[in-house]
């Protein structure tokens, strides 16, 4: 017997462009999937949600989240980058027993959800042992959320990480007899509600022989790479994505995380290789990676997704994500008008920034033909935003509304594959056990590092 639900009546923004935006619209879902988009969809044995005046959307993607550290959530607010490796890969990440993984990863997509994320990207370089690859699968599947599980690399002692004994020379890499038997294990339906990805480093933090081995593990596994480039001073003159051109390494599909220096010639290699980028404005712009160059991406036809990256350091929802791009990119594009004495002609809008959020981000996610957009046929990962809220009302623009106005306690309802995992501004979930494990992750990671010198927190 189907399952039949009908969202009646919503102002619907489909982000497909040949349906549009349509007011006082249905949706009409079956079993796992959108069945139908318009106007006066029969609801006959349909469980009917009533949607008129608020905002029905596709569900966000966040295509790059480091979500094992949500134990330690805001514990880094002032830190640079280099801070950040110093202190949270170098400190942190080597005292996390799987257990803790899995209370982030549960905590980190249950989080996802309540803000109106269908699809997360969890960029998970924390496999110190094979324990803590099974710890994160785990807390993702007990949340049931859309994800791509992006397995890395260890952080298991000091200078194990970016820069570790892999650079200098030793075979310290990506646990290729592991990520086959995860893949194989669990990941290895690439039509599933979990499917896999590879997190590597790439040229300038690793050998060229690691670099080989861990793109070709990728290629033999079947799956997508995703990587750290040209972000602050790593990478800035060296040229990743020339190195990896060079060993004829430019994979299609490939997600090249930040970007914030890539050189003319390198967006041209990654446009042409069939790559996409992944921008972390509100990271970027705090932590000092650089700007998030989303109109360098356009002009060279390069897809765009958004991510949270670090729990550590900001918010990790997706509204936070499109209001830093937006104000950043439209700012520099001033700036640039500003000392030129030339008009701004160049501005980002918030319907490309609604659409990386989106179709954009699924699409880097590599799972844009099932999700993304309120598409019949695609997979019922469908968000509805309350527009009657005192700061979304009166709705005059609805992507203006969601881009500009709400924020995650507007997030009313979520669906992800046709299952509702909040309703009426509460996730379906209970919140008890995982907030005590976390909380409980926190207290153990805190207490392992707090005596260590130069380190201060106030997560206590």
């Amino acid at each position: 017997m189907t399952d039949r639900t009908l969202i009646r009546g919503g102002i619907v923004v489909t982000v497909d462009k040949s349906l549009g935006e349509l007011n006082g619209a249905d949706v009409l879902i079956e079993d796992d999937r959108i069945a139908a988009v318009g106007h006066n969809l029969s609801a006959e044995g349909a469980t009917v949600i009533e949607a008129a005046g608020d905002i029905v959307i596709p569900g966000f993607i966040d295509t790059h989240r480091h979500t094992w550290e949500t134990s330690i959530r805001t514990c880094a607010p002032d830190y640079t980058l280099g801070a950040y490796f110093a202190a949270i890969l170098d400190q942190f990440a080597p005292k996390y027993r799987p257990e803790d993984v899995y209370a982030a990863n549960q905590w980190g997509a249950l989080e996802s959800i309540n803000a109106g994320i269908t699809t997360l990207v969890d960029w998970s370089h924390i496999m110190n042992t094979p324990d803590h690859a099974d710890a994160a699968i785990k807390g993702l599947q007990d949340t049931s959320i859309r994800s791509v599980f992006a397995y890395g690399f260890p952080n298991t002692s000091i200078q194990t990480w970016w820069f570790g004994p892999d650079y200098a020379g030793s075979v310290e890499r990506i646990d290729g007899p592991d990520a086959r038997r995860i893949r194989s294990q669990y990941l290895a339906d690439d039509a599933g509600l979990i499917t896999m990805g590879l997190a590597t480093r790439g040229p300038n933090f690793c050998k060229p022989d690691v670099v080989r081995y861990e793109w070709e593990l990728a290629k033999e596994l079947g799956i997508n790479i995703t990587v750290h480039v040209a972000m602050d001073r790593f990478g800035y003159t060296k040229g990743q994505v020339r190195a990896l051109k060079e060993m004829d390494l430019l994979y299609p599909n490939t997600t090249y995380i930040h970007s914030s220096h890539l050189l003319e010639d390198e967006w041209q290699m990654v446009a042409d290789s069939g790559g996409n980028v992944s921008f972390a404005p509100q990271i970027e712009l705090q932590m000092g990676h650089g700007w998030a160059p989303a109109l360098e991406a356009t002009k060279h036809g390069v897809p765009i997704g958004l991510s949270s990256d670090v729990a550590t350091t900001a918010p990790s929802d997706q509204f936070t994500q499109m209001r830093a791009i937006f104000a950043s990119e439209r700012a520099r594009r001033n700036g640039i008008a500003w000392d030129t004495d030339t008009d701004s002609t160049e501005l980002i809008t918030c319907r490309q920034v609604l659409e990386w959020a989106t179709l954009g981000g699924a699409i880097v996610a590599g799972l844009g033909d099932r999700t993304g957009s309120i598409t019949p046929g695609k997979k019922a990962d469908i968000v509805i935003i309350d527009g009657s809220a005192v700061n979304v009302a009166p709705v005059i623009d609805p992507v203006a509304a969601v881009v500009c106005a709400a924020d995650v306690s507007n997030v009313k309802t979520v669906f992800v594959d046709g299952r509702i995992r909040k309703q009426d501004g509460r996730l379906k979930a209970h919140l008890a056990t995982p907030r005590k494990l976390v909380e409980a992750s926190r207290d153990y990671l805190v207490g392992q590092v707090e005596h260590q010198e130069g380190w201060l927190t106030t997560a206590r």
